[in-house]
């Protein structure tokens, strides 16, 4: 049973410049990609690879120019429903409001999900102490270190109990530490016990080979290998970082 499908998926924009100068740009070629329910599926490519268009696409943030999708057996005939049915996690702090407390800031947005108020509160509260910061929680955002901004980037995602969460270069600006127990979380928390899938898009390679269990090459707009990452090194024979290279090379 499959989480995710895309088949032929593509993306174009049009750059004009000047009066008779417009140029087609293809950020996303036909890509055409499986994932199963309950895995980690990870997104490898350097950057400018296309992989923040492709997961825009499949969160109905952006429409593709052409080409087929479903999450969550919803097509997008049905975007409203495959906006009910995920969680999105971005890099940086600008989807936070700054001076409000870990609890206001999920409070708010489980507003926006149509919660009433004490429904948004109870909700927030039980989030807050599933990602550990429950001692934190009324501690302004602009306060928080890196790492518990990016726990409460997984509370904030999780309000409306996704199954499929997306996320986008997760662990960028975390230390060494930090990056490892998010990860640890990922794989034990969300997949292990939580059961969800999760569409993970990054560059680092050890990442991607700590945690996912399949995964797809992009480079230039294009799916350049995909496959279980067992079988993408070949059992032990390659190692992801040579594999990669050869790919983009």
């Amino acid at each position: 049973m499959y989480a995710i499908t895309a088949e032929n998926l593509t993306k174009y924009f049009f750059h004009q410049k000047g009066i008779f100068n417009r140029r087609m740009i293809t950020a996303v070629n036909k890509v055409s990609l499986l994932v199963r329910k309950g895995e980690i599926f990870g997104l490898l490519g350097p950057n400018g690879a296309g992989k923040t268009t492709l997961i825009k696409m499949l969160t109905t943030l952006l429409p593709p120019s052409s080409g087929e999708m479903t999450v969550n057996g919803f097509n997008l005939d049905r975007e409203e429903k495959i906006r009910e049915s995920i969680g999105l996690i971005y890099p940086g702090e600008r989807s936070f409001y700054q001076r409000l407390t870990a609890q206001q800031n999920l409070e708010f947005f489980a507003a926006l999900h149509g919660m009433s108020f004490p429904s948004a509160k109870r909700k927030a509260c039980e989030l807050l102490e599933m990602v550990g910061l429950k001692d934190n929680a009324d501690v302004r955002f602009e306060e928080y270190s890196s790492g518990m901004k990016q726990k409460l980037a997984i509370a904030r995602s999780l309000l409306n109990d996704p199954d499929v969460i997306f996320m986008d270069e997760p662990t960028k600006g975390l230390d060494p530490l930090e990056a490892q127990k998010f990860r640890k979380f990922i794989k034990e928390f969300l997949v292990g016990e939580k059961k969800k899938t999760v569409f993970l898009a990054t560059h680092q390679l050890d990442e991607a080979n700590e945690v996912c269990d399949s995964i797809a090459i992009m480079c230039s707009g294009e799916i350049k290998l995909r496959g279980s990452l067992e079988d993408i090194t070949a059992s032990g024979r390659n190692t992801l970082y040579q594999v990669f290279l050869g790919v983009i090379a």
